[in-house]
């Protein structure tokens, strides 16, 4: 794959005070110093994950991909030509500005800004949260993943699949289509739904305690209207979260123990089964669509689906089979 996971994401934004609020307060992000009305904050050794731009809007202004160098991101680059997508190299000061060694920047066929980039500069000084966290899930899995509405999946799904080469984990076609893609062990870093919408549904960060989750759903629920999704767990990666509204409209989900794949031998397939084993009320939702969603679970309660259970550790089956 020319790719390797979710670097970074840019919202549109002149609420600032709000979203630092926000994503230090909740989230447990650090807040760094990026001069002018641009926000931009931390989540692990890296200069910065999430950017506020300060420009009105409200919407995803980008997402950034990473590549393992300027070769396999120039390789892309004359793919994507070659696809009629046009590619602008950066200059500079945008790389620099994204703390990145170099970047492209396109366009998918619904019009959303990606840029591929190569060499994440580090910070130079140890990553400190907003609040008292164990800290982020990021390393090789990246930033976390990124969920489109999107209008139409029939263009887009041939893109970031056959060109982008984002692989498909899963997908349902019902009551609207829905697919979930991989690069690395993460089961999704990139998600669209079928919405007859545009724009971003939400972004997942993962921590790395379960309590991290429990004591940010417990500070979200001191705010009117802070949690969108109750605490629930998600079918197919297995994500223990809840969701939180944003000042932009859409939604930061807040989750833990995500299931991580095999790339090499994992099979695309359909699901049936709904989003969630349990949970996961949409609490913006009317409660028409709140009910068909909570008939899903109670369906899949009845039939005893349920998550398998953890395989065993790879090491302690060695140490035990030479005891």
């Amino acid at each position: 794959m020319s790719l390797t996971a979710l670097g970074y994401i840019g919202v549109h934004s002149a609420k600032l005070e709000d979203w630092s609020a926000l994503a230090t307060g909740l989230i447990g992000m650090q807040q760094v110093d990026a001069g002018g009305a641009t926000r931009v904050f931390r989540m692990d050794d890296r200069k910065q994950r999430f950017v506020v731009t300060g420009e009105d809007g409200d919407r995803l202004a980008f997402t950034g991909w990473e590549t393992e160098n300027a070769a396999t991101m120039t390789a892309l680059a004359a793919r994507l030509e070659a696809h009629g997508t046009p590619v602008r190299a950066a200059t500079r000061a945008e790389a620099d500005a994204r703390g990145v060694a170099d970047l492209i920047a396109f366009e998918d066929p619904a019009g959303n800004r990606i840029e591929v980039f190569h060499g994440a500069a580090l910070a130079d000084t140890t990553f400190t949260p907003g609040r008292p966290i164990s800290g982020f899930r990021t390393g090789p899995l990246g930033m976390g993943h990124a969920v489109l509405h999107v209008e139409d999946v029939a263009p887009l799904l041939p893109f970031y699949r056959d060109v982008l080469g984002f692989a498909v984990s899963d997908y349902g076609l019902t009551p609207y289509p829905l697919y979930f893609f991989h690069l690395n062990g993460r089961h999704h870093s990139f998600a669209m739904v079928g919405s007859g919408r545009r724009g971003l549904h939400h972004f997942m960060v993962e921590l790395t305690s379960l309590d991290d989750v429990g004591q940010g759903y417990d500070l979200a629920q001191l705010e009117d209207g802070r949690v969108a999704y109750t605490l629930g767990r998600h079918t197919n990666d297995h994500m223990t979260s809840f969701y939180a509204q944003t000042p932009s409209g859409f939604f930061i989900e807040y989750g833990w123990g995500g299931r991580v794949i095999d790339p090499k031998t994992w099979q695309p397939h359909e699901t049936f089964d709904g989003p969630s084993f349990w949970g996961h009320e949409r609490l913006h939702l009317p409660e028409e669509q709140r009910k068909r969603l909570r008939d899903m679970r109670l369906s899949a309660a009845a039939r005893g689906v349920r998550a398998p259970l953890p395989e065993n550790c790879a090491w302690l089956d060695a140490v035990i089979r030479r005891e």
